[in-house]
């Protein structure tokens, strides 16, 4: 409805602007000589075009009329840009801004900024083209005619399209076609589908041709009879392409037509070949005049009887739209209210959800982390109690003690690394690491439980896989620790295979294909859809018999994902299982140096000194205990406060430091020693939590991490090998 106003305002607007202008122009004026060199312009008699821009700009001159001597350079400027001579037209038009520049922000000279970035886009100065169409971008917003903008829209996709960026460029004109065709002109939207055939072209003839289509519909409503010329010659040669021959001639014999009908306007308006110099003959002078009054008339008279049948169409029309926008307003506003109330129900819920998705991982996170500290206690009591030669009665009980400490420990960390998969927080590292030692080690480390339930697992690794990829073994090593673990587990008596085979090889990087398959119990179908969700297995009796936190399977599916995979199923139950996903990695020729050797031996710890900052005495008690088994001395202090006065007096091989402790935690202590003591070594103690992580705790000035609760074998080797790389480094430095 609202077009059918604004076509009239149109209507109404443009008559009265035209009887009122012809009404203005008189003899030896601007306007009558730009008029006269826009008449021939469009009639492609570019030499009296430019003879009566030239009168214009000398009349201006004479008469000191500056806005009109910008308007002349500007006309002047177009013809030249008609002929392919950019160095005239660009020379016209930066005369014609350095006016402009002076007076109101105008159409004209956003227009002239426009047309400068099209002469400087035929000499292929893609930087200064740019830069003028920004300013006419500028301006045409500055004056409130953003519609204009579409034009220089055009211009920039072509700019980019031409410079190798295509994706920008079909960005671009996609901004234009898919506009209202009231909100761009009929010429420059189909000029953006015909650029869009041109850039599917190359790759997909079927998208071109559509393209091309649109492009020819859109410009029957336009008088651009170039454009439909280059439009109807595409058309034709991309179906003789595809093998249609009837409408490759059927757009070959518009093209034709349209090509002599150019030639015949052509003809009518010079009459002969156009002189080089462009100098006009004076014996038409007088026959010109008269054409234009003649086509001054001949509208007048044309927007009069178009005026007075809209003017009858009126009256009906407004008493239609009167009812219909009143009705039309009582359901919108209905409908805007209803819209309005659900959208906002909708913004309630997501909200309550992502609060509980957000409590449910902060609980489980604190519960997880509150759990470490006691289960610290049990694990290294159960260790301590292991190591004083308990009698045999009591051995039973402490390594039933211990299994039981374990499993805990396993579940608390299944629930801690599902929280830090789905929170989004993961990030992917990307160093080079040998598949093949990867698989083997852990393969080598489930041997003990293979041979306890009499399963034969198998490695099969594709030759042509390269020794050293780039990727994230660590994450990839939980996958596969997660799956064969299940495998082994659920198949007694039977066979597990590992397989890794190049799927697919391009320069530099290699999809390959993994599989863990078995000869286990199998997963029932009605449980194969939720096995990957977390919490879940096959059955309950499963869960009895087998144990698991029903965690592995969604760690794996979310790593998988995080990785670029998608891990997939395929299983039948009492006859196995198989996993299986696709991963890509890059690789390099470079061989990985593998250390030999032991980690560390237990010479590198007798008699170090060792500051341990703990506030809880049943772990203030085991670790002093687990020092002092390896002959270390050991000092306590509860607080980080105490810590750091007592080190600015005080020198250890090591400081064991608890990250939360009463007062300043300890990574604020970190940071207030390492302001004067930069040497000592410093490793944290935490039970890590969902808001933690090793690198986090590092940036502090933390050597290493130890994570609660302990294990011995890792608390001695990272104590160790921190101490010798702390007196490495020292003596380097001296």
């Amino acid at each position: 409805m609202r077009n059918y106003f604004a076509l009239l305002l149109i209507f109404f607007s443009f008559s009265a602007f035209s009887q009122n202008e012809m009404a203005d122009v008189k003899i030896d004026s601007v306007t009558y000589y730009l008029e006269l060199s826009g008449f021939y312009k469009n009639n492609i008699n570019y030499d009296k075009a430019l003879s009566y821009a030239k009168k214009s700009q000398q009349f201006a001159e004479k008469n000191k009329l500056q806005k009109d001597l910008a308007d002349s350079y500007l006309a002047i400027g177009g013809i030249y840009h008609e002929v392919n001579k950019n160095d005239q037209a660009i020379e016209n038009y930066i005369r014609s801004l350095t006016i402009y520049n002076t007076i109101k922000p105008s159409s004209n000279s956003a227009y002239c900024y426009y047309s400068l970035g099209l002469s400087y886009l035929n000499k292929k100065n893609h930087a200064l083209s740019d830069n003028y169409f920004n300013k006419a971008v500028s301006v045409y917003n500055q004056i409130n005619l953003p519609e204009a903008t579409n034009l220089i829209t055009l211009q920039k996709a072509i700019l980019n399209k031409n410079n190798g960026n295509l994706q920008k460029a079909k960005e671009e004109f996609f901004s234009i076609v898919e506009k209202n065709n009231t909100e761009v002109f009929f010429e420059t939207k189909a000029e953006a589908y015909y650029q869009l055939a041109e850039i599917e072209a190359k790759t997909n003839t079927k998208n071109a041709i559509d393209y091309l289509e649109k492009a020819y519909r859109i410009s029957i409503s336009s008088d651009n009879l170039q454009q439909k010329l280059k439009i109807t010659r595409r058309l034709s040669d991309s179906y003789e392409k595809i093998k249609f021959p009837q409408l490759a001639l059927f757009y070959m014999t518009k093209h034709l037509s349209l090509r002599d009908s150019i030639t015949d306007l052509r003809n009518k308006a010079i009459g002969a070949s156009p002189s080089d110099n462009f100098i006009p003959s004076e014996q038409f002078r007088t026959i010109d005049r008269m054409n234009l009054e003649n086509k001054a008339q001949e509208k007048t008279i044309k927007f009069s009887k178009l005026i007075s049948i809209l003017s009858i169409a009126l009256i009906s029309i407004l008493s239609l739209l009167s009812l219909s926008l009143y009705k039309n307003n009582i359901i919108r506003t209905k409908t805007n209210q209803l819209l309005k109330d659900k959208n906002q129900e909708l913004e309630i819920e997501k909200i309550k959800a992502e609060k509980a998705s957000k409590a449910r991982a902060e609980f489980l996170s604190t519960v997880s982390h509150e759990l470490r500290t006691p289960l610290n206690a049990i694990n290294g009591i159960t260790h301590i109690l292991i190591d004083e030669n308990p009698k045999p009665e009591q051995m039973n009980y402490l390594n039933s003690l211990k299994f039981s400490g374990n499993y805990l420990l396993t579940f608390i960390n299944d629930i801690l690394e599902i929280n830090r998969v789905e929170s989004d927080n993961v990030g992917i590292e990307n160093i080079e690491f040998d598949l093949r030692e990867l698989l083997e080690n852990i393969l080598g480390s489930f041997t003990e439980i293979a041979n306890k339930n009499k399963t034969i697992y198998h490695l099969k690794i594709d030759e042509k896989i390269p020794s050293t990829l780039i990727g994230d073994p660590t994450k990839l090593s939980q996958v596969f620790i997660n799956l064969i673990n299940n495998a082994i587990k659920f198949t007694k008596n039977g066979n597990v295979w590992l397989v890794a085979e190049v799927k697919k090889e391009k320069a530099n990087s290699v999809k390959i294909h993994f599989e863990v398959q078995d000869t286990g119990i199998g997963i029932p179908k009605e449980h194969q859809e939720t096995i990957f969700d977390s919490f879940t297995q096959g059955s309950v009796h499963i869960n009895r018999k087998y144990g698991g936190t029903g965690l592995g399977l969604a760690i794996v599916k979310r790593l998988v994902h995080i990785m670029g995979g998608k891990i997939k199923l395929d299983s039948e139950e009492n006859k196995g299982s198989r996993f299986h996903f696709d991963l890509s990695f890059r690789y390099t020729e470079k061989k990985i140096e593998k250390k030999e050797g032991p980690s560390y031996e237990d010479v590198w710890l007798i008699g170090k000194s060792i500051l341990l900052v703990e506030d809880n005495k049943i772990n203030q008690m085991i670790t002093q205990k687990m020092l002092e088994k390896k002959e270390m001395s050991c000092f306590i202090i509860e607080n980080g406060e105490d810590a750091v006065e007592h080190m600015r007096n005080h020198r250890y091989d090591l400081i064991l430091m608890d990250v939360h402790l009463p007062g300043i935690n300890g990574t604020t202590a970190t940071e207030e020693i390492r302001k004067f003591d930069k040497k000592t070594p410093i490793v944290a103690l935490t039970a890590i939590s969902l808001d933690e992580n090793k690198e986090m705790l590092l940036s502090f000035g933390m050597n290493d991490v130890i994570t609660k609760p302990f294990d011995p074998e890792k608390f001695y080797q990272i104590i160790a090998n921190t101490i010798m790389e702390s007196s490495a480094s020292n003596v380097a430095q001296s």
